[in-house]
């Protein structure tokens, strides 16, 4: 009835408040009941804040005529002169193409190489050689990029390289790894995939502990054999997981690594082994352009942006799995 809708109005008032109150009451109780994981937080919260976040106002360098001696607020303001200064030079498309080469080839070859190792390692029932197998294939990340490249030097170089005497012993033709752009790229490709593989297969091992192992009872039941169980129950089994770490490398699709080509790469090879990395070295640090080499790395970071939420847009699509 219209004369009762002022009583109406008071009474849904006093129900949203009474709400409200109680809501409060409950987030206080739930933090007040679990302060210590709330304090545990606050330290990681605590760096974040400090060394990601706060470093952002360098940012600005890329809009700015930096002078290391005037600083960076008392820098003159330029604009977009930086960026355009950027993409009008022909050495900036050749490292971006190279970059967005290089990290699609890792993507392509690097990325399976741990879910292969970690669904071969799951089905090893040899306990002592299961974990022998894990620690021979986790001790390669642990060593520097640079032991790594005089590693690859000694073995793979044309006229000393162990691999190409015994080549050239065996009556075949030295293999130019490191000095024909092809064979460089795949001793890049291949040299990352024995550093990383091993070490990414502990994320795989543990999405793999938590499938349910009645499902692999039932399989056997049902006179399933081993390659069906892996097709069907650890595949699927580890497929978020999968899923998220390949829309995470897709989001890195326009950063590298500076250490493994600047190590690997050599005069013989520039047209393959330039990336962005070792480009903001040379302009930023060789040539003291700080504005141009942050403005790089701005652009690299928005493209990067743009990739992980692309991929993360059409994973949930498709198949219903994203990071959020």
């Amino acid at each position: 009835m219209p004369g009762n809708e002022p009583a109406m109005d008071k009474t849904l008032v006093a129900q949203y408040t009474i709400r409200s109150s109680v809501l409060k009451k409950s987030k206080r109780f739930i933090v007040g009941q679990d302060w210590q994981l709330y304090a545990l937080l606050f330290l990681p919260m605590l760096y974040f804040l400090i060394f990601k976040y706060i470093p952002m106002y360098g940012v600005t360098i890329a809009f700015k005529d930096f002078n290391m001696f005037q600083g960076v607020w008392k820098s003159p303001w330029v604009g977009l002169d930086a960026f355009r200064e950027i993409f009008l030079m022909k050495d900036f498309y050749k490292v971006l193409r190279n970059t967005m080469l290089l990290n699609l080839l890792d993507l392509l070859v690097s990325f399976p190489a741990p879910i292969v190792l970690a669904v071969l390692l799951n089905e090893i029932r040899i306990k002592w050689f299961k974990k022998g197998a894990q620690t021979i294939l986790y001790l390669p990340h642990f060593i520097s990029w640079v032991i790594i490249g005089g590693m690859v030097y000694q073995l793979l170089s044309t006229n000393t390289g162990l691999v190409n005497i015994l080549l050239k012993s065996s009556g075949m033709k030295a293999i130019p790894f490191l000095t024909e752009p092809i064979y460089w790229v795949i001793t890049y490709v291949g040299s990352g995939v024995w550093q990383n593989a091993g070490w990414g297969t502990i994320i795989y091992l543990a999405a793999l502990a938590g499938i349910n192992k009645e499902l692999y009872e039932a399989a056997e039941v049902d006179g399933a054999g081993r390659l069906r169980k892996i097709w069907n129950i650890t595949l699927p089994g580890i497929k978020p997981t999968i899923m998220i770490l390949l829309i995470i490398n897709i989001g890195h699709m326009a950063s590298i690594g500076f250490e493994r080509p600047f190590v690997l790469g050599n005069p013989l090879v520039t047209d393959v082994s330039d990336v962005i990395s070792t480009f903001v070295y040379k302009v930023g640090v060789q040539s003291a352009r700080f504005t141009i080499a942050t403005a790089i790395g701005l652009f690299q970071a928005v493209v990067g942006l743009v990739f992980l939420l692309s991929s993360n847009y059409i994973s949930k699509k498709v198949t219903d799995q994203g990071i959020w």
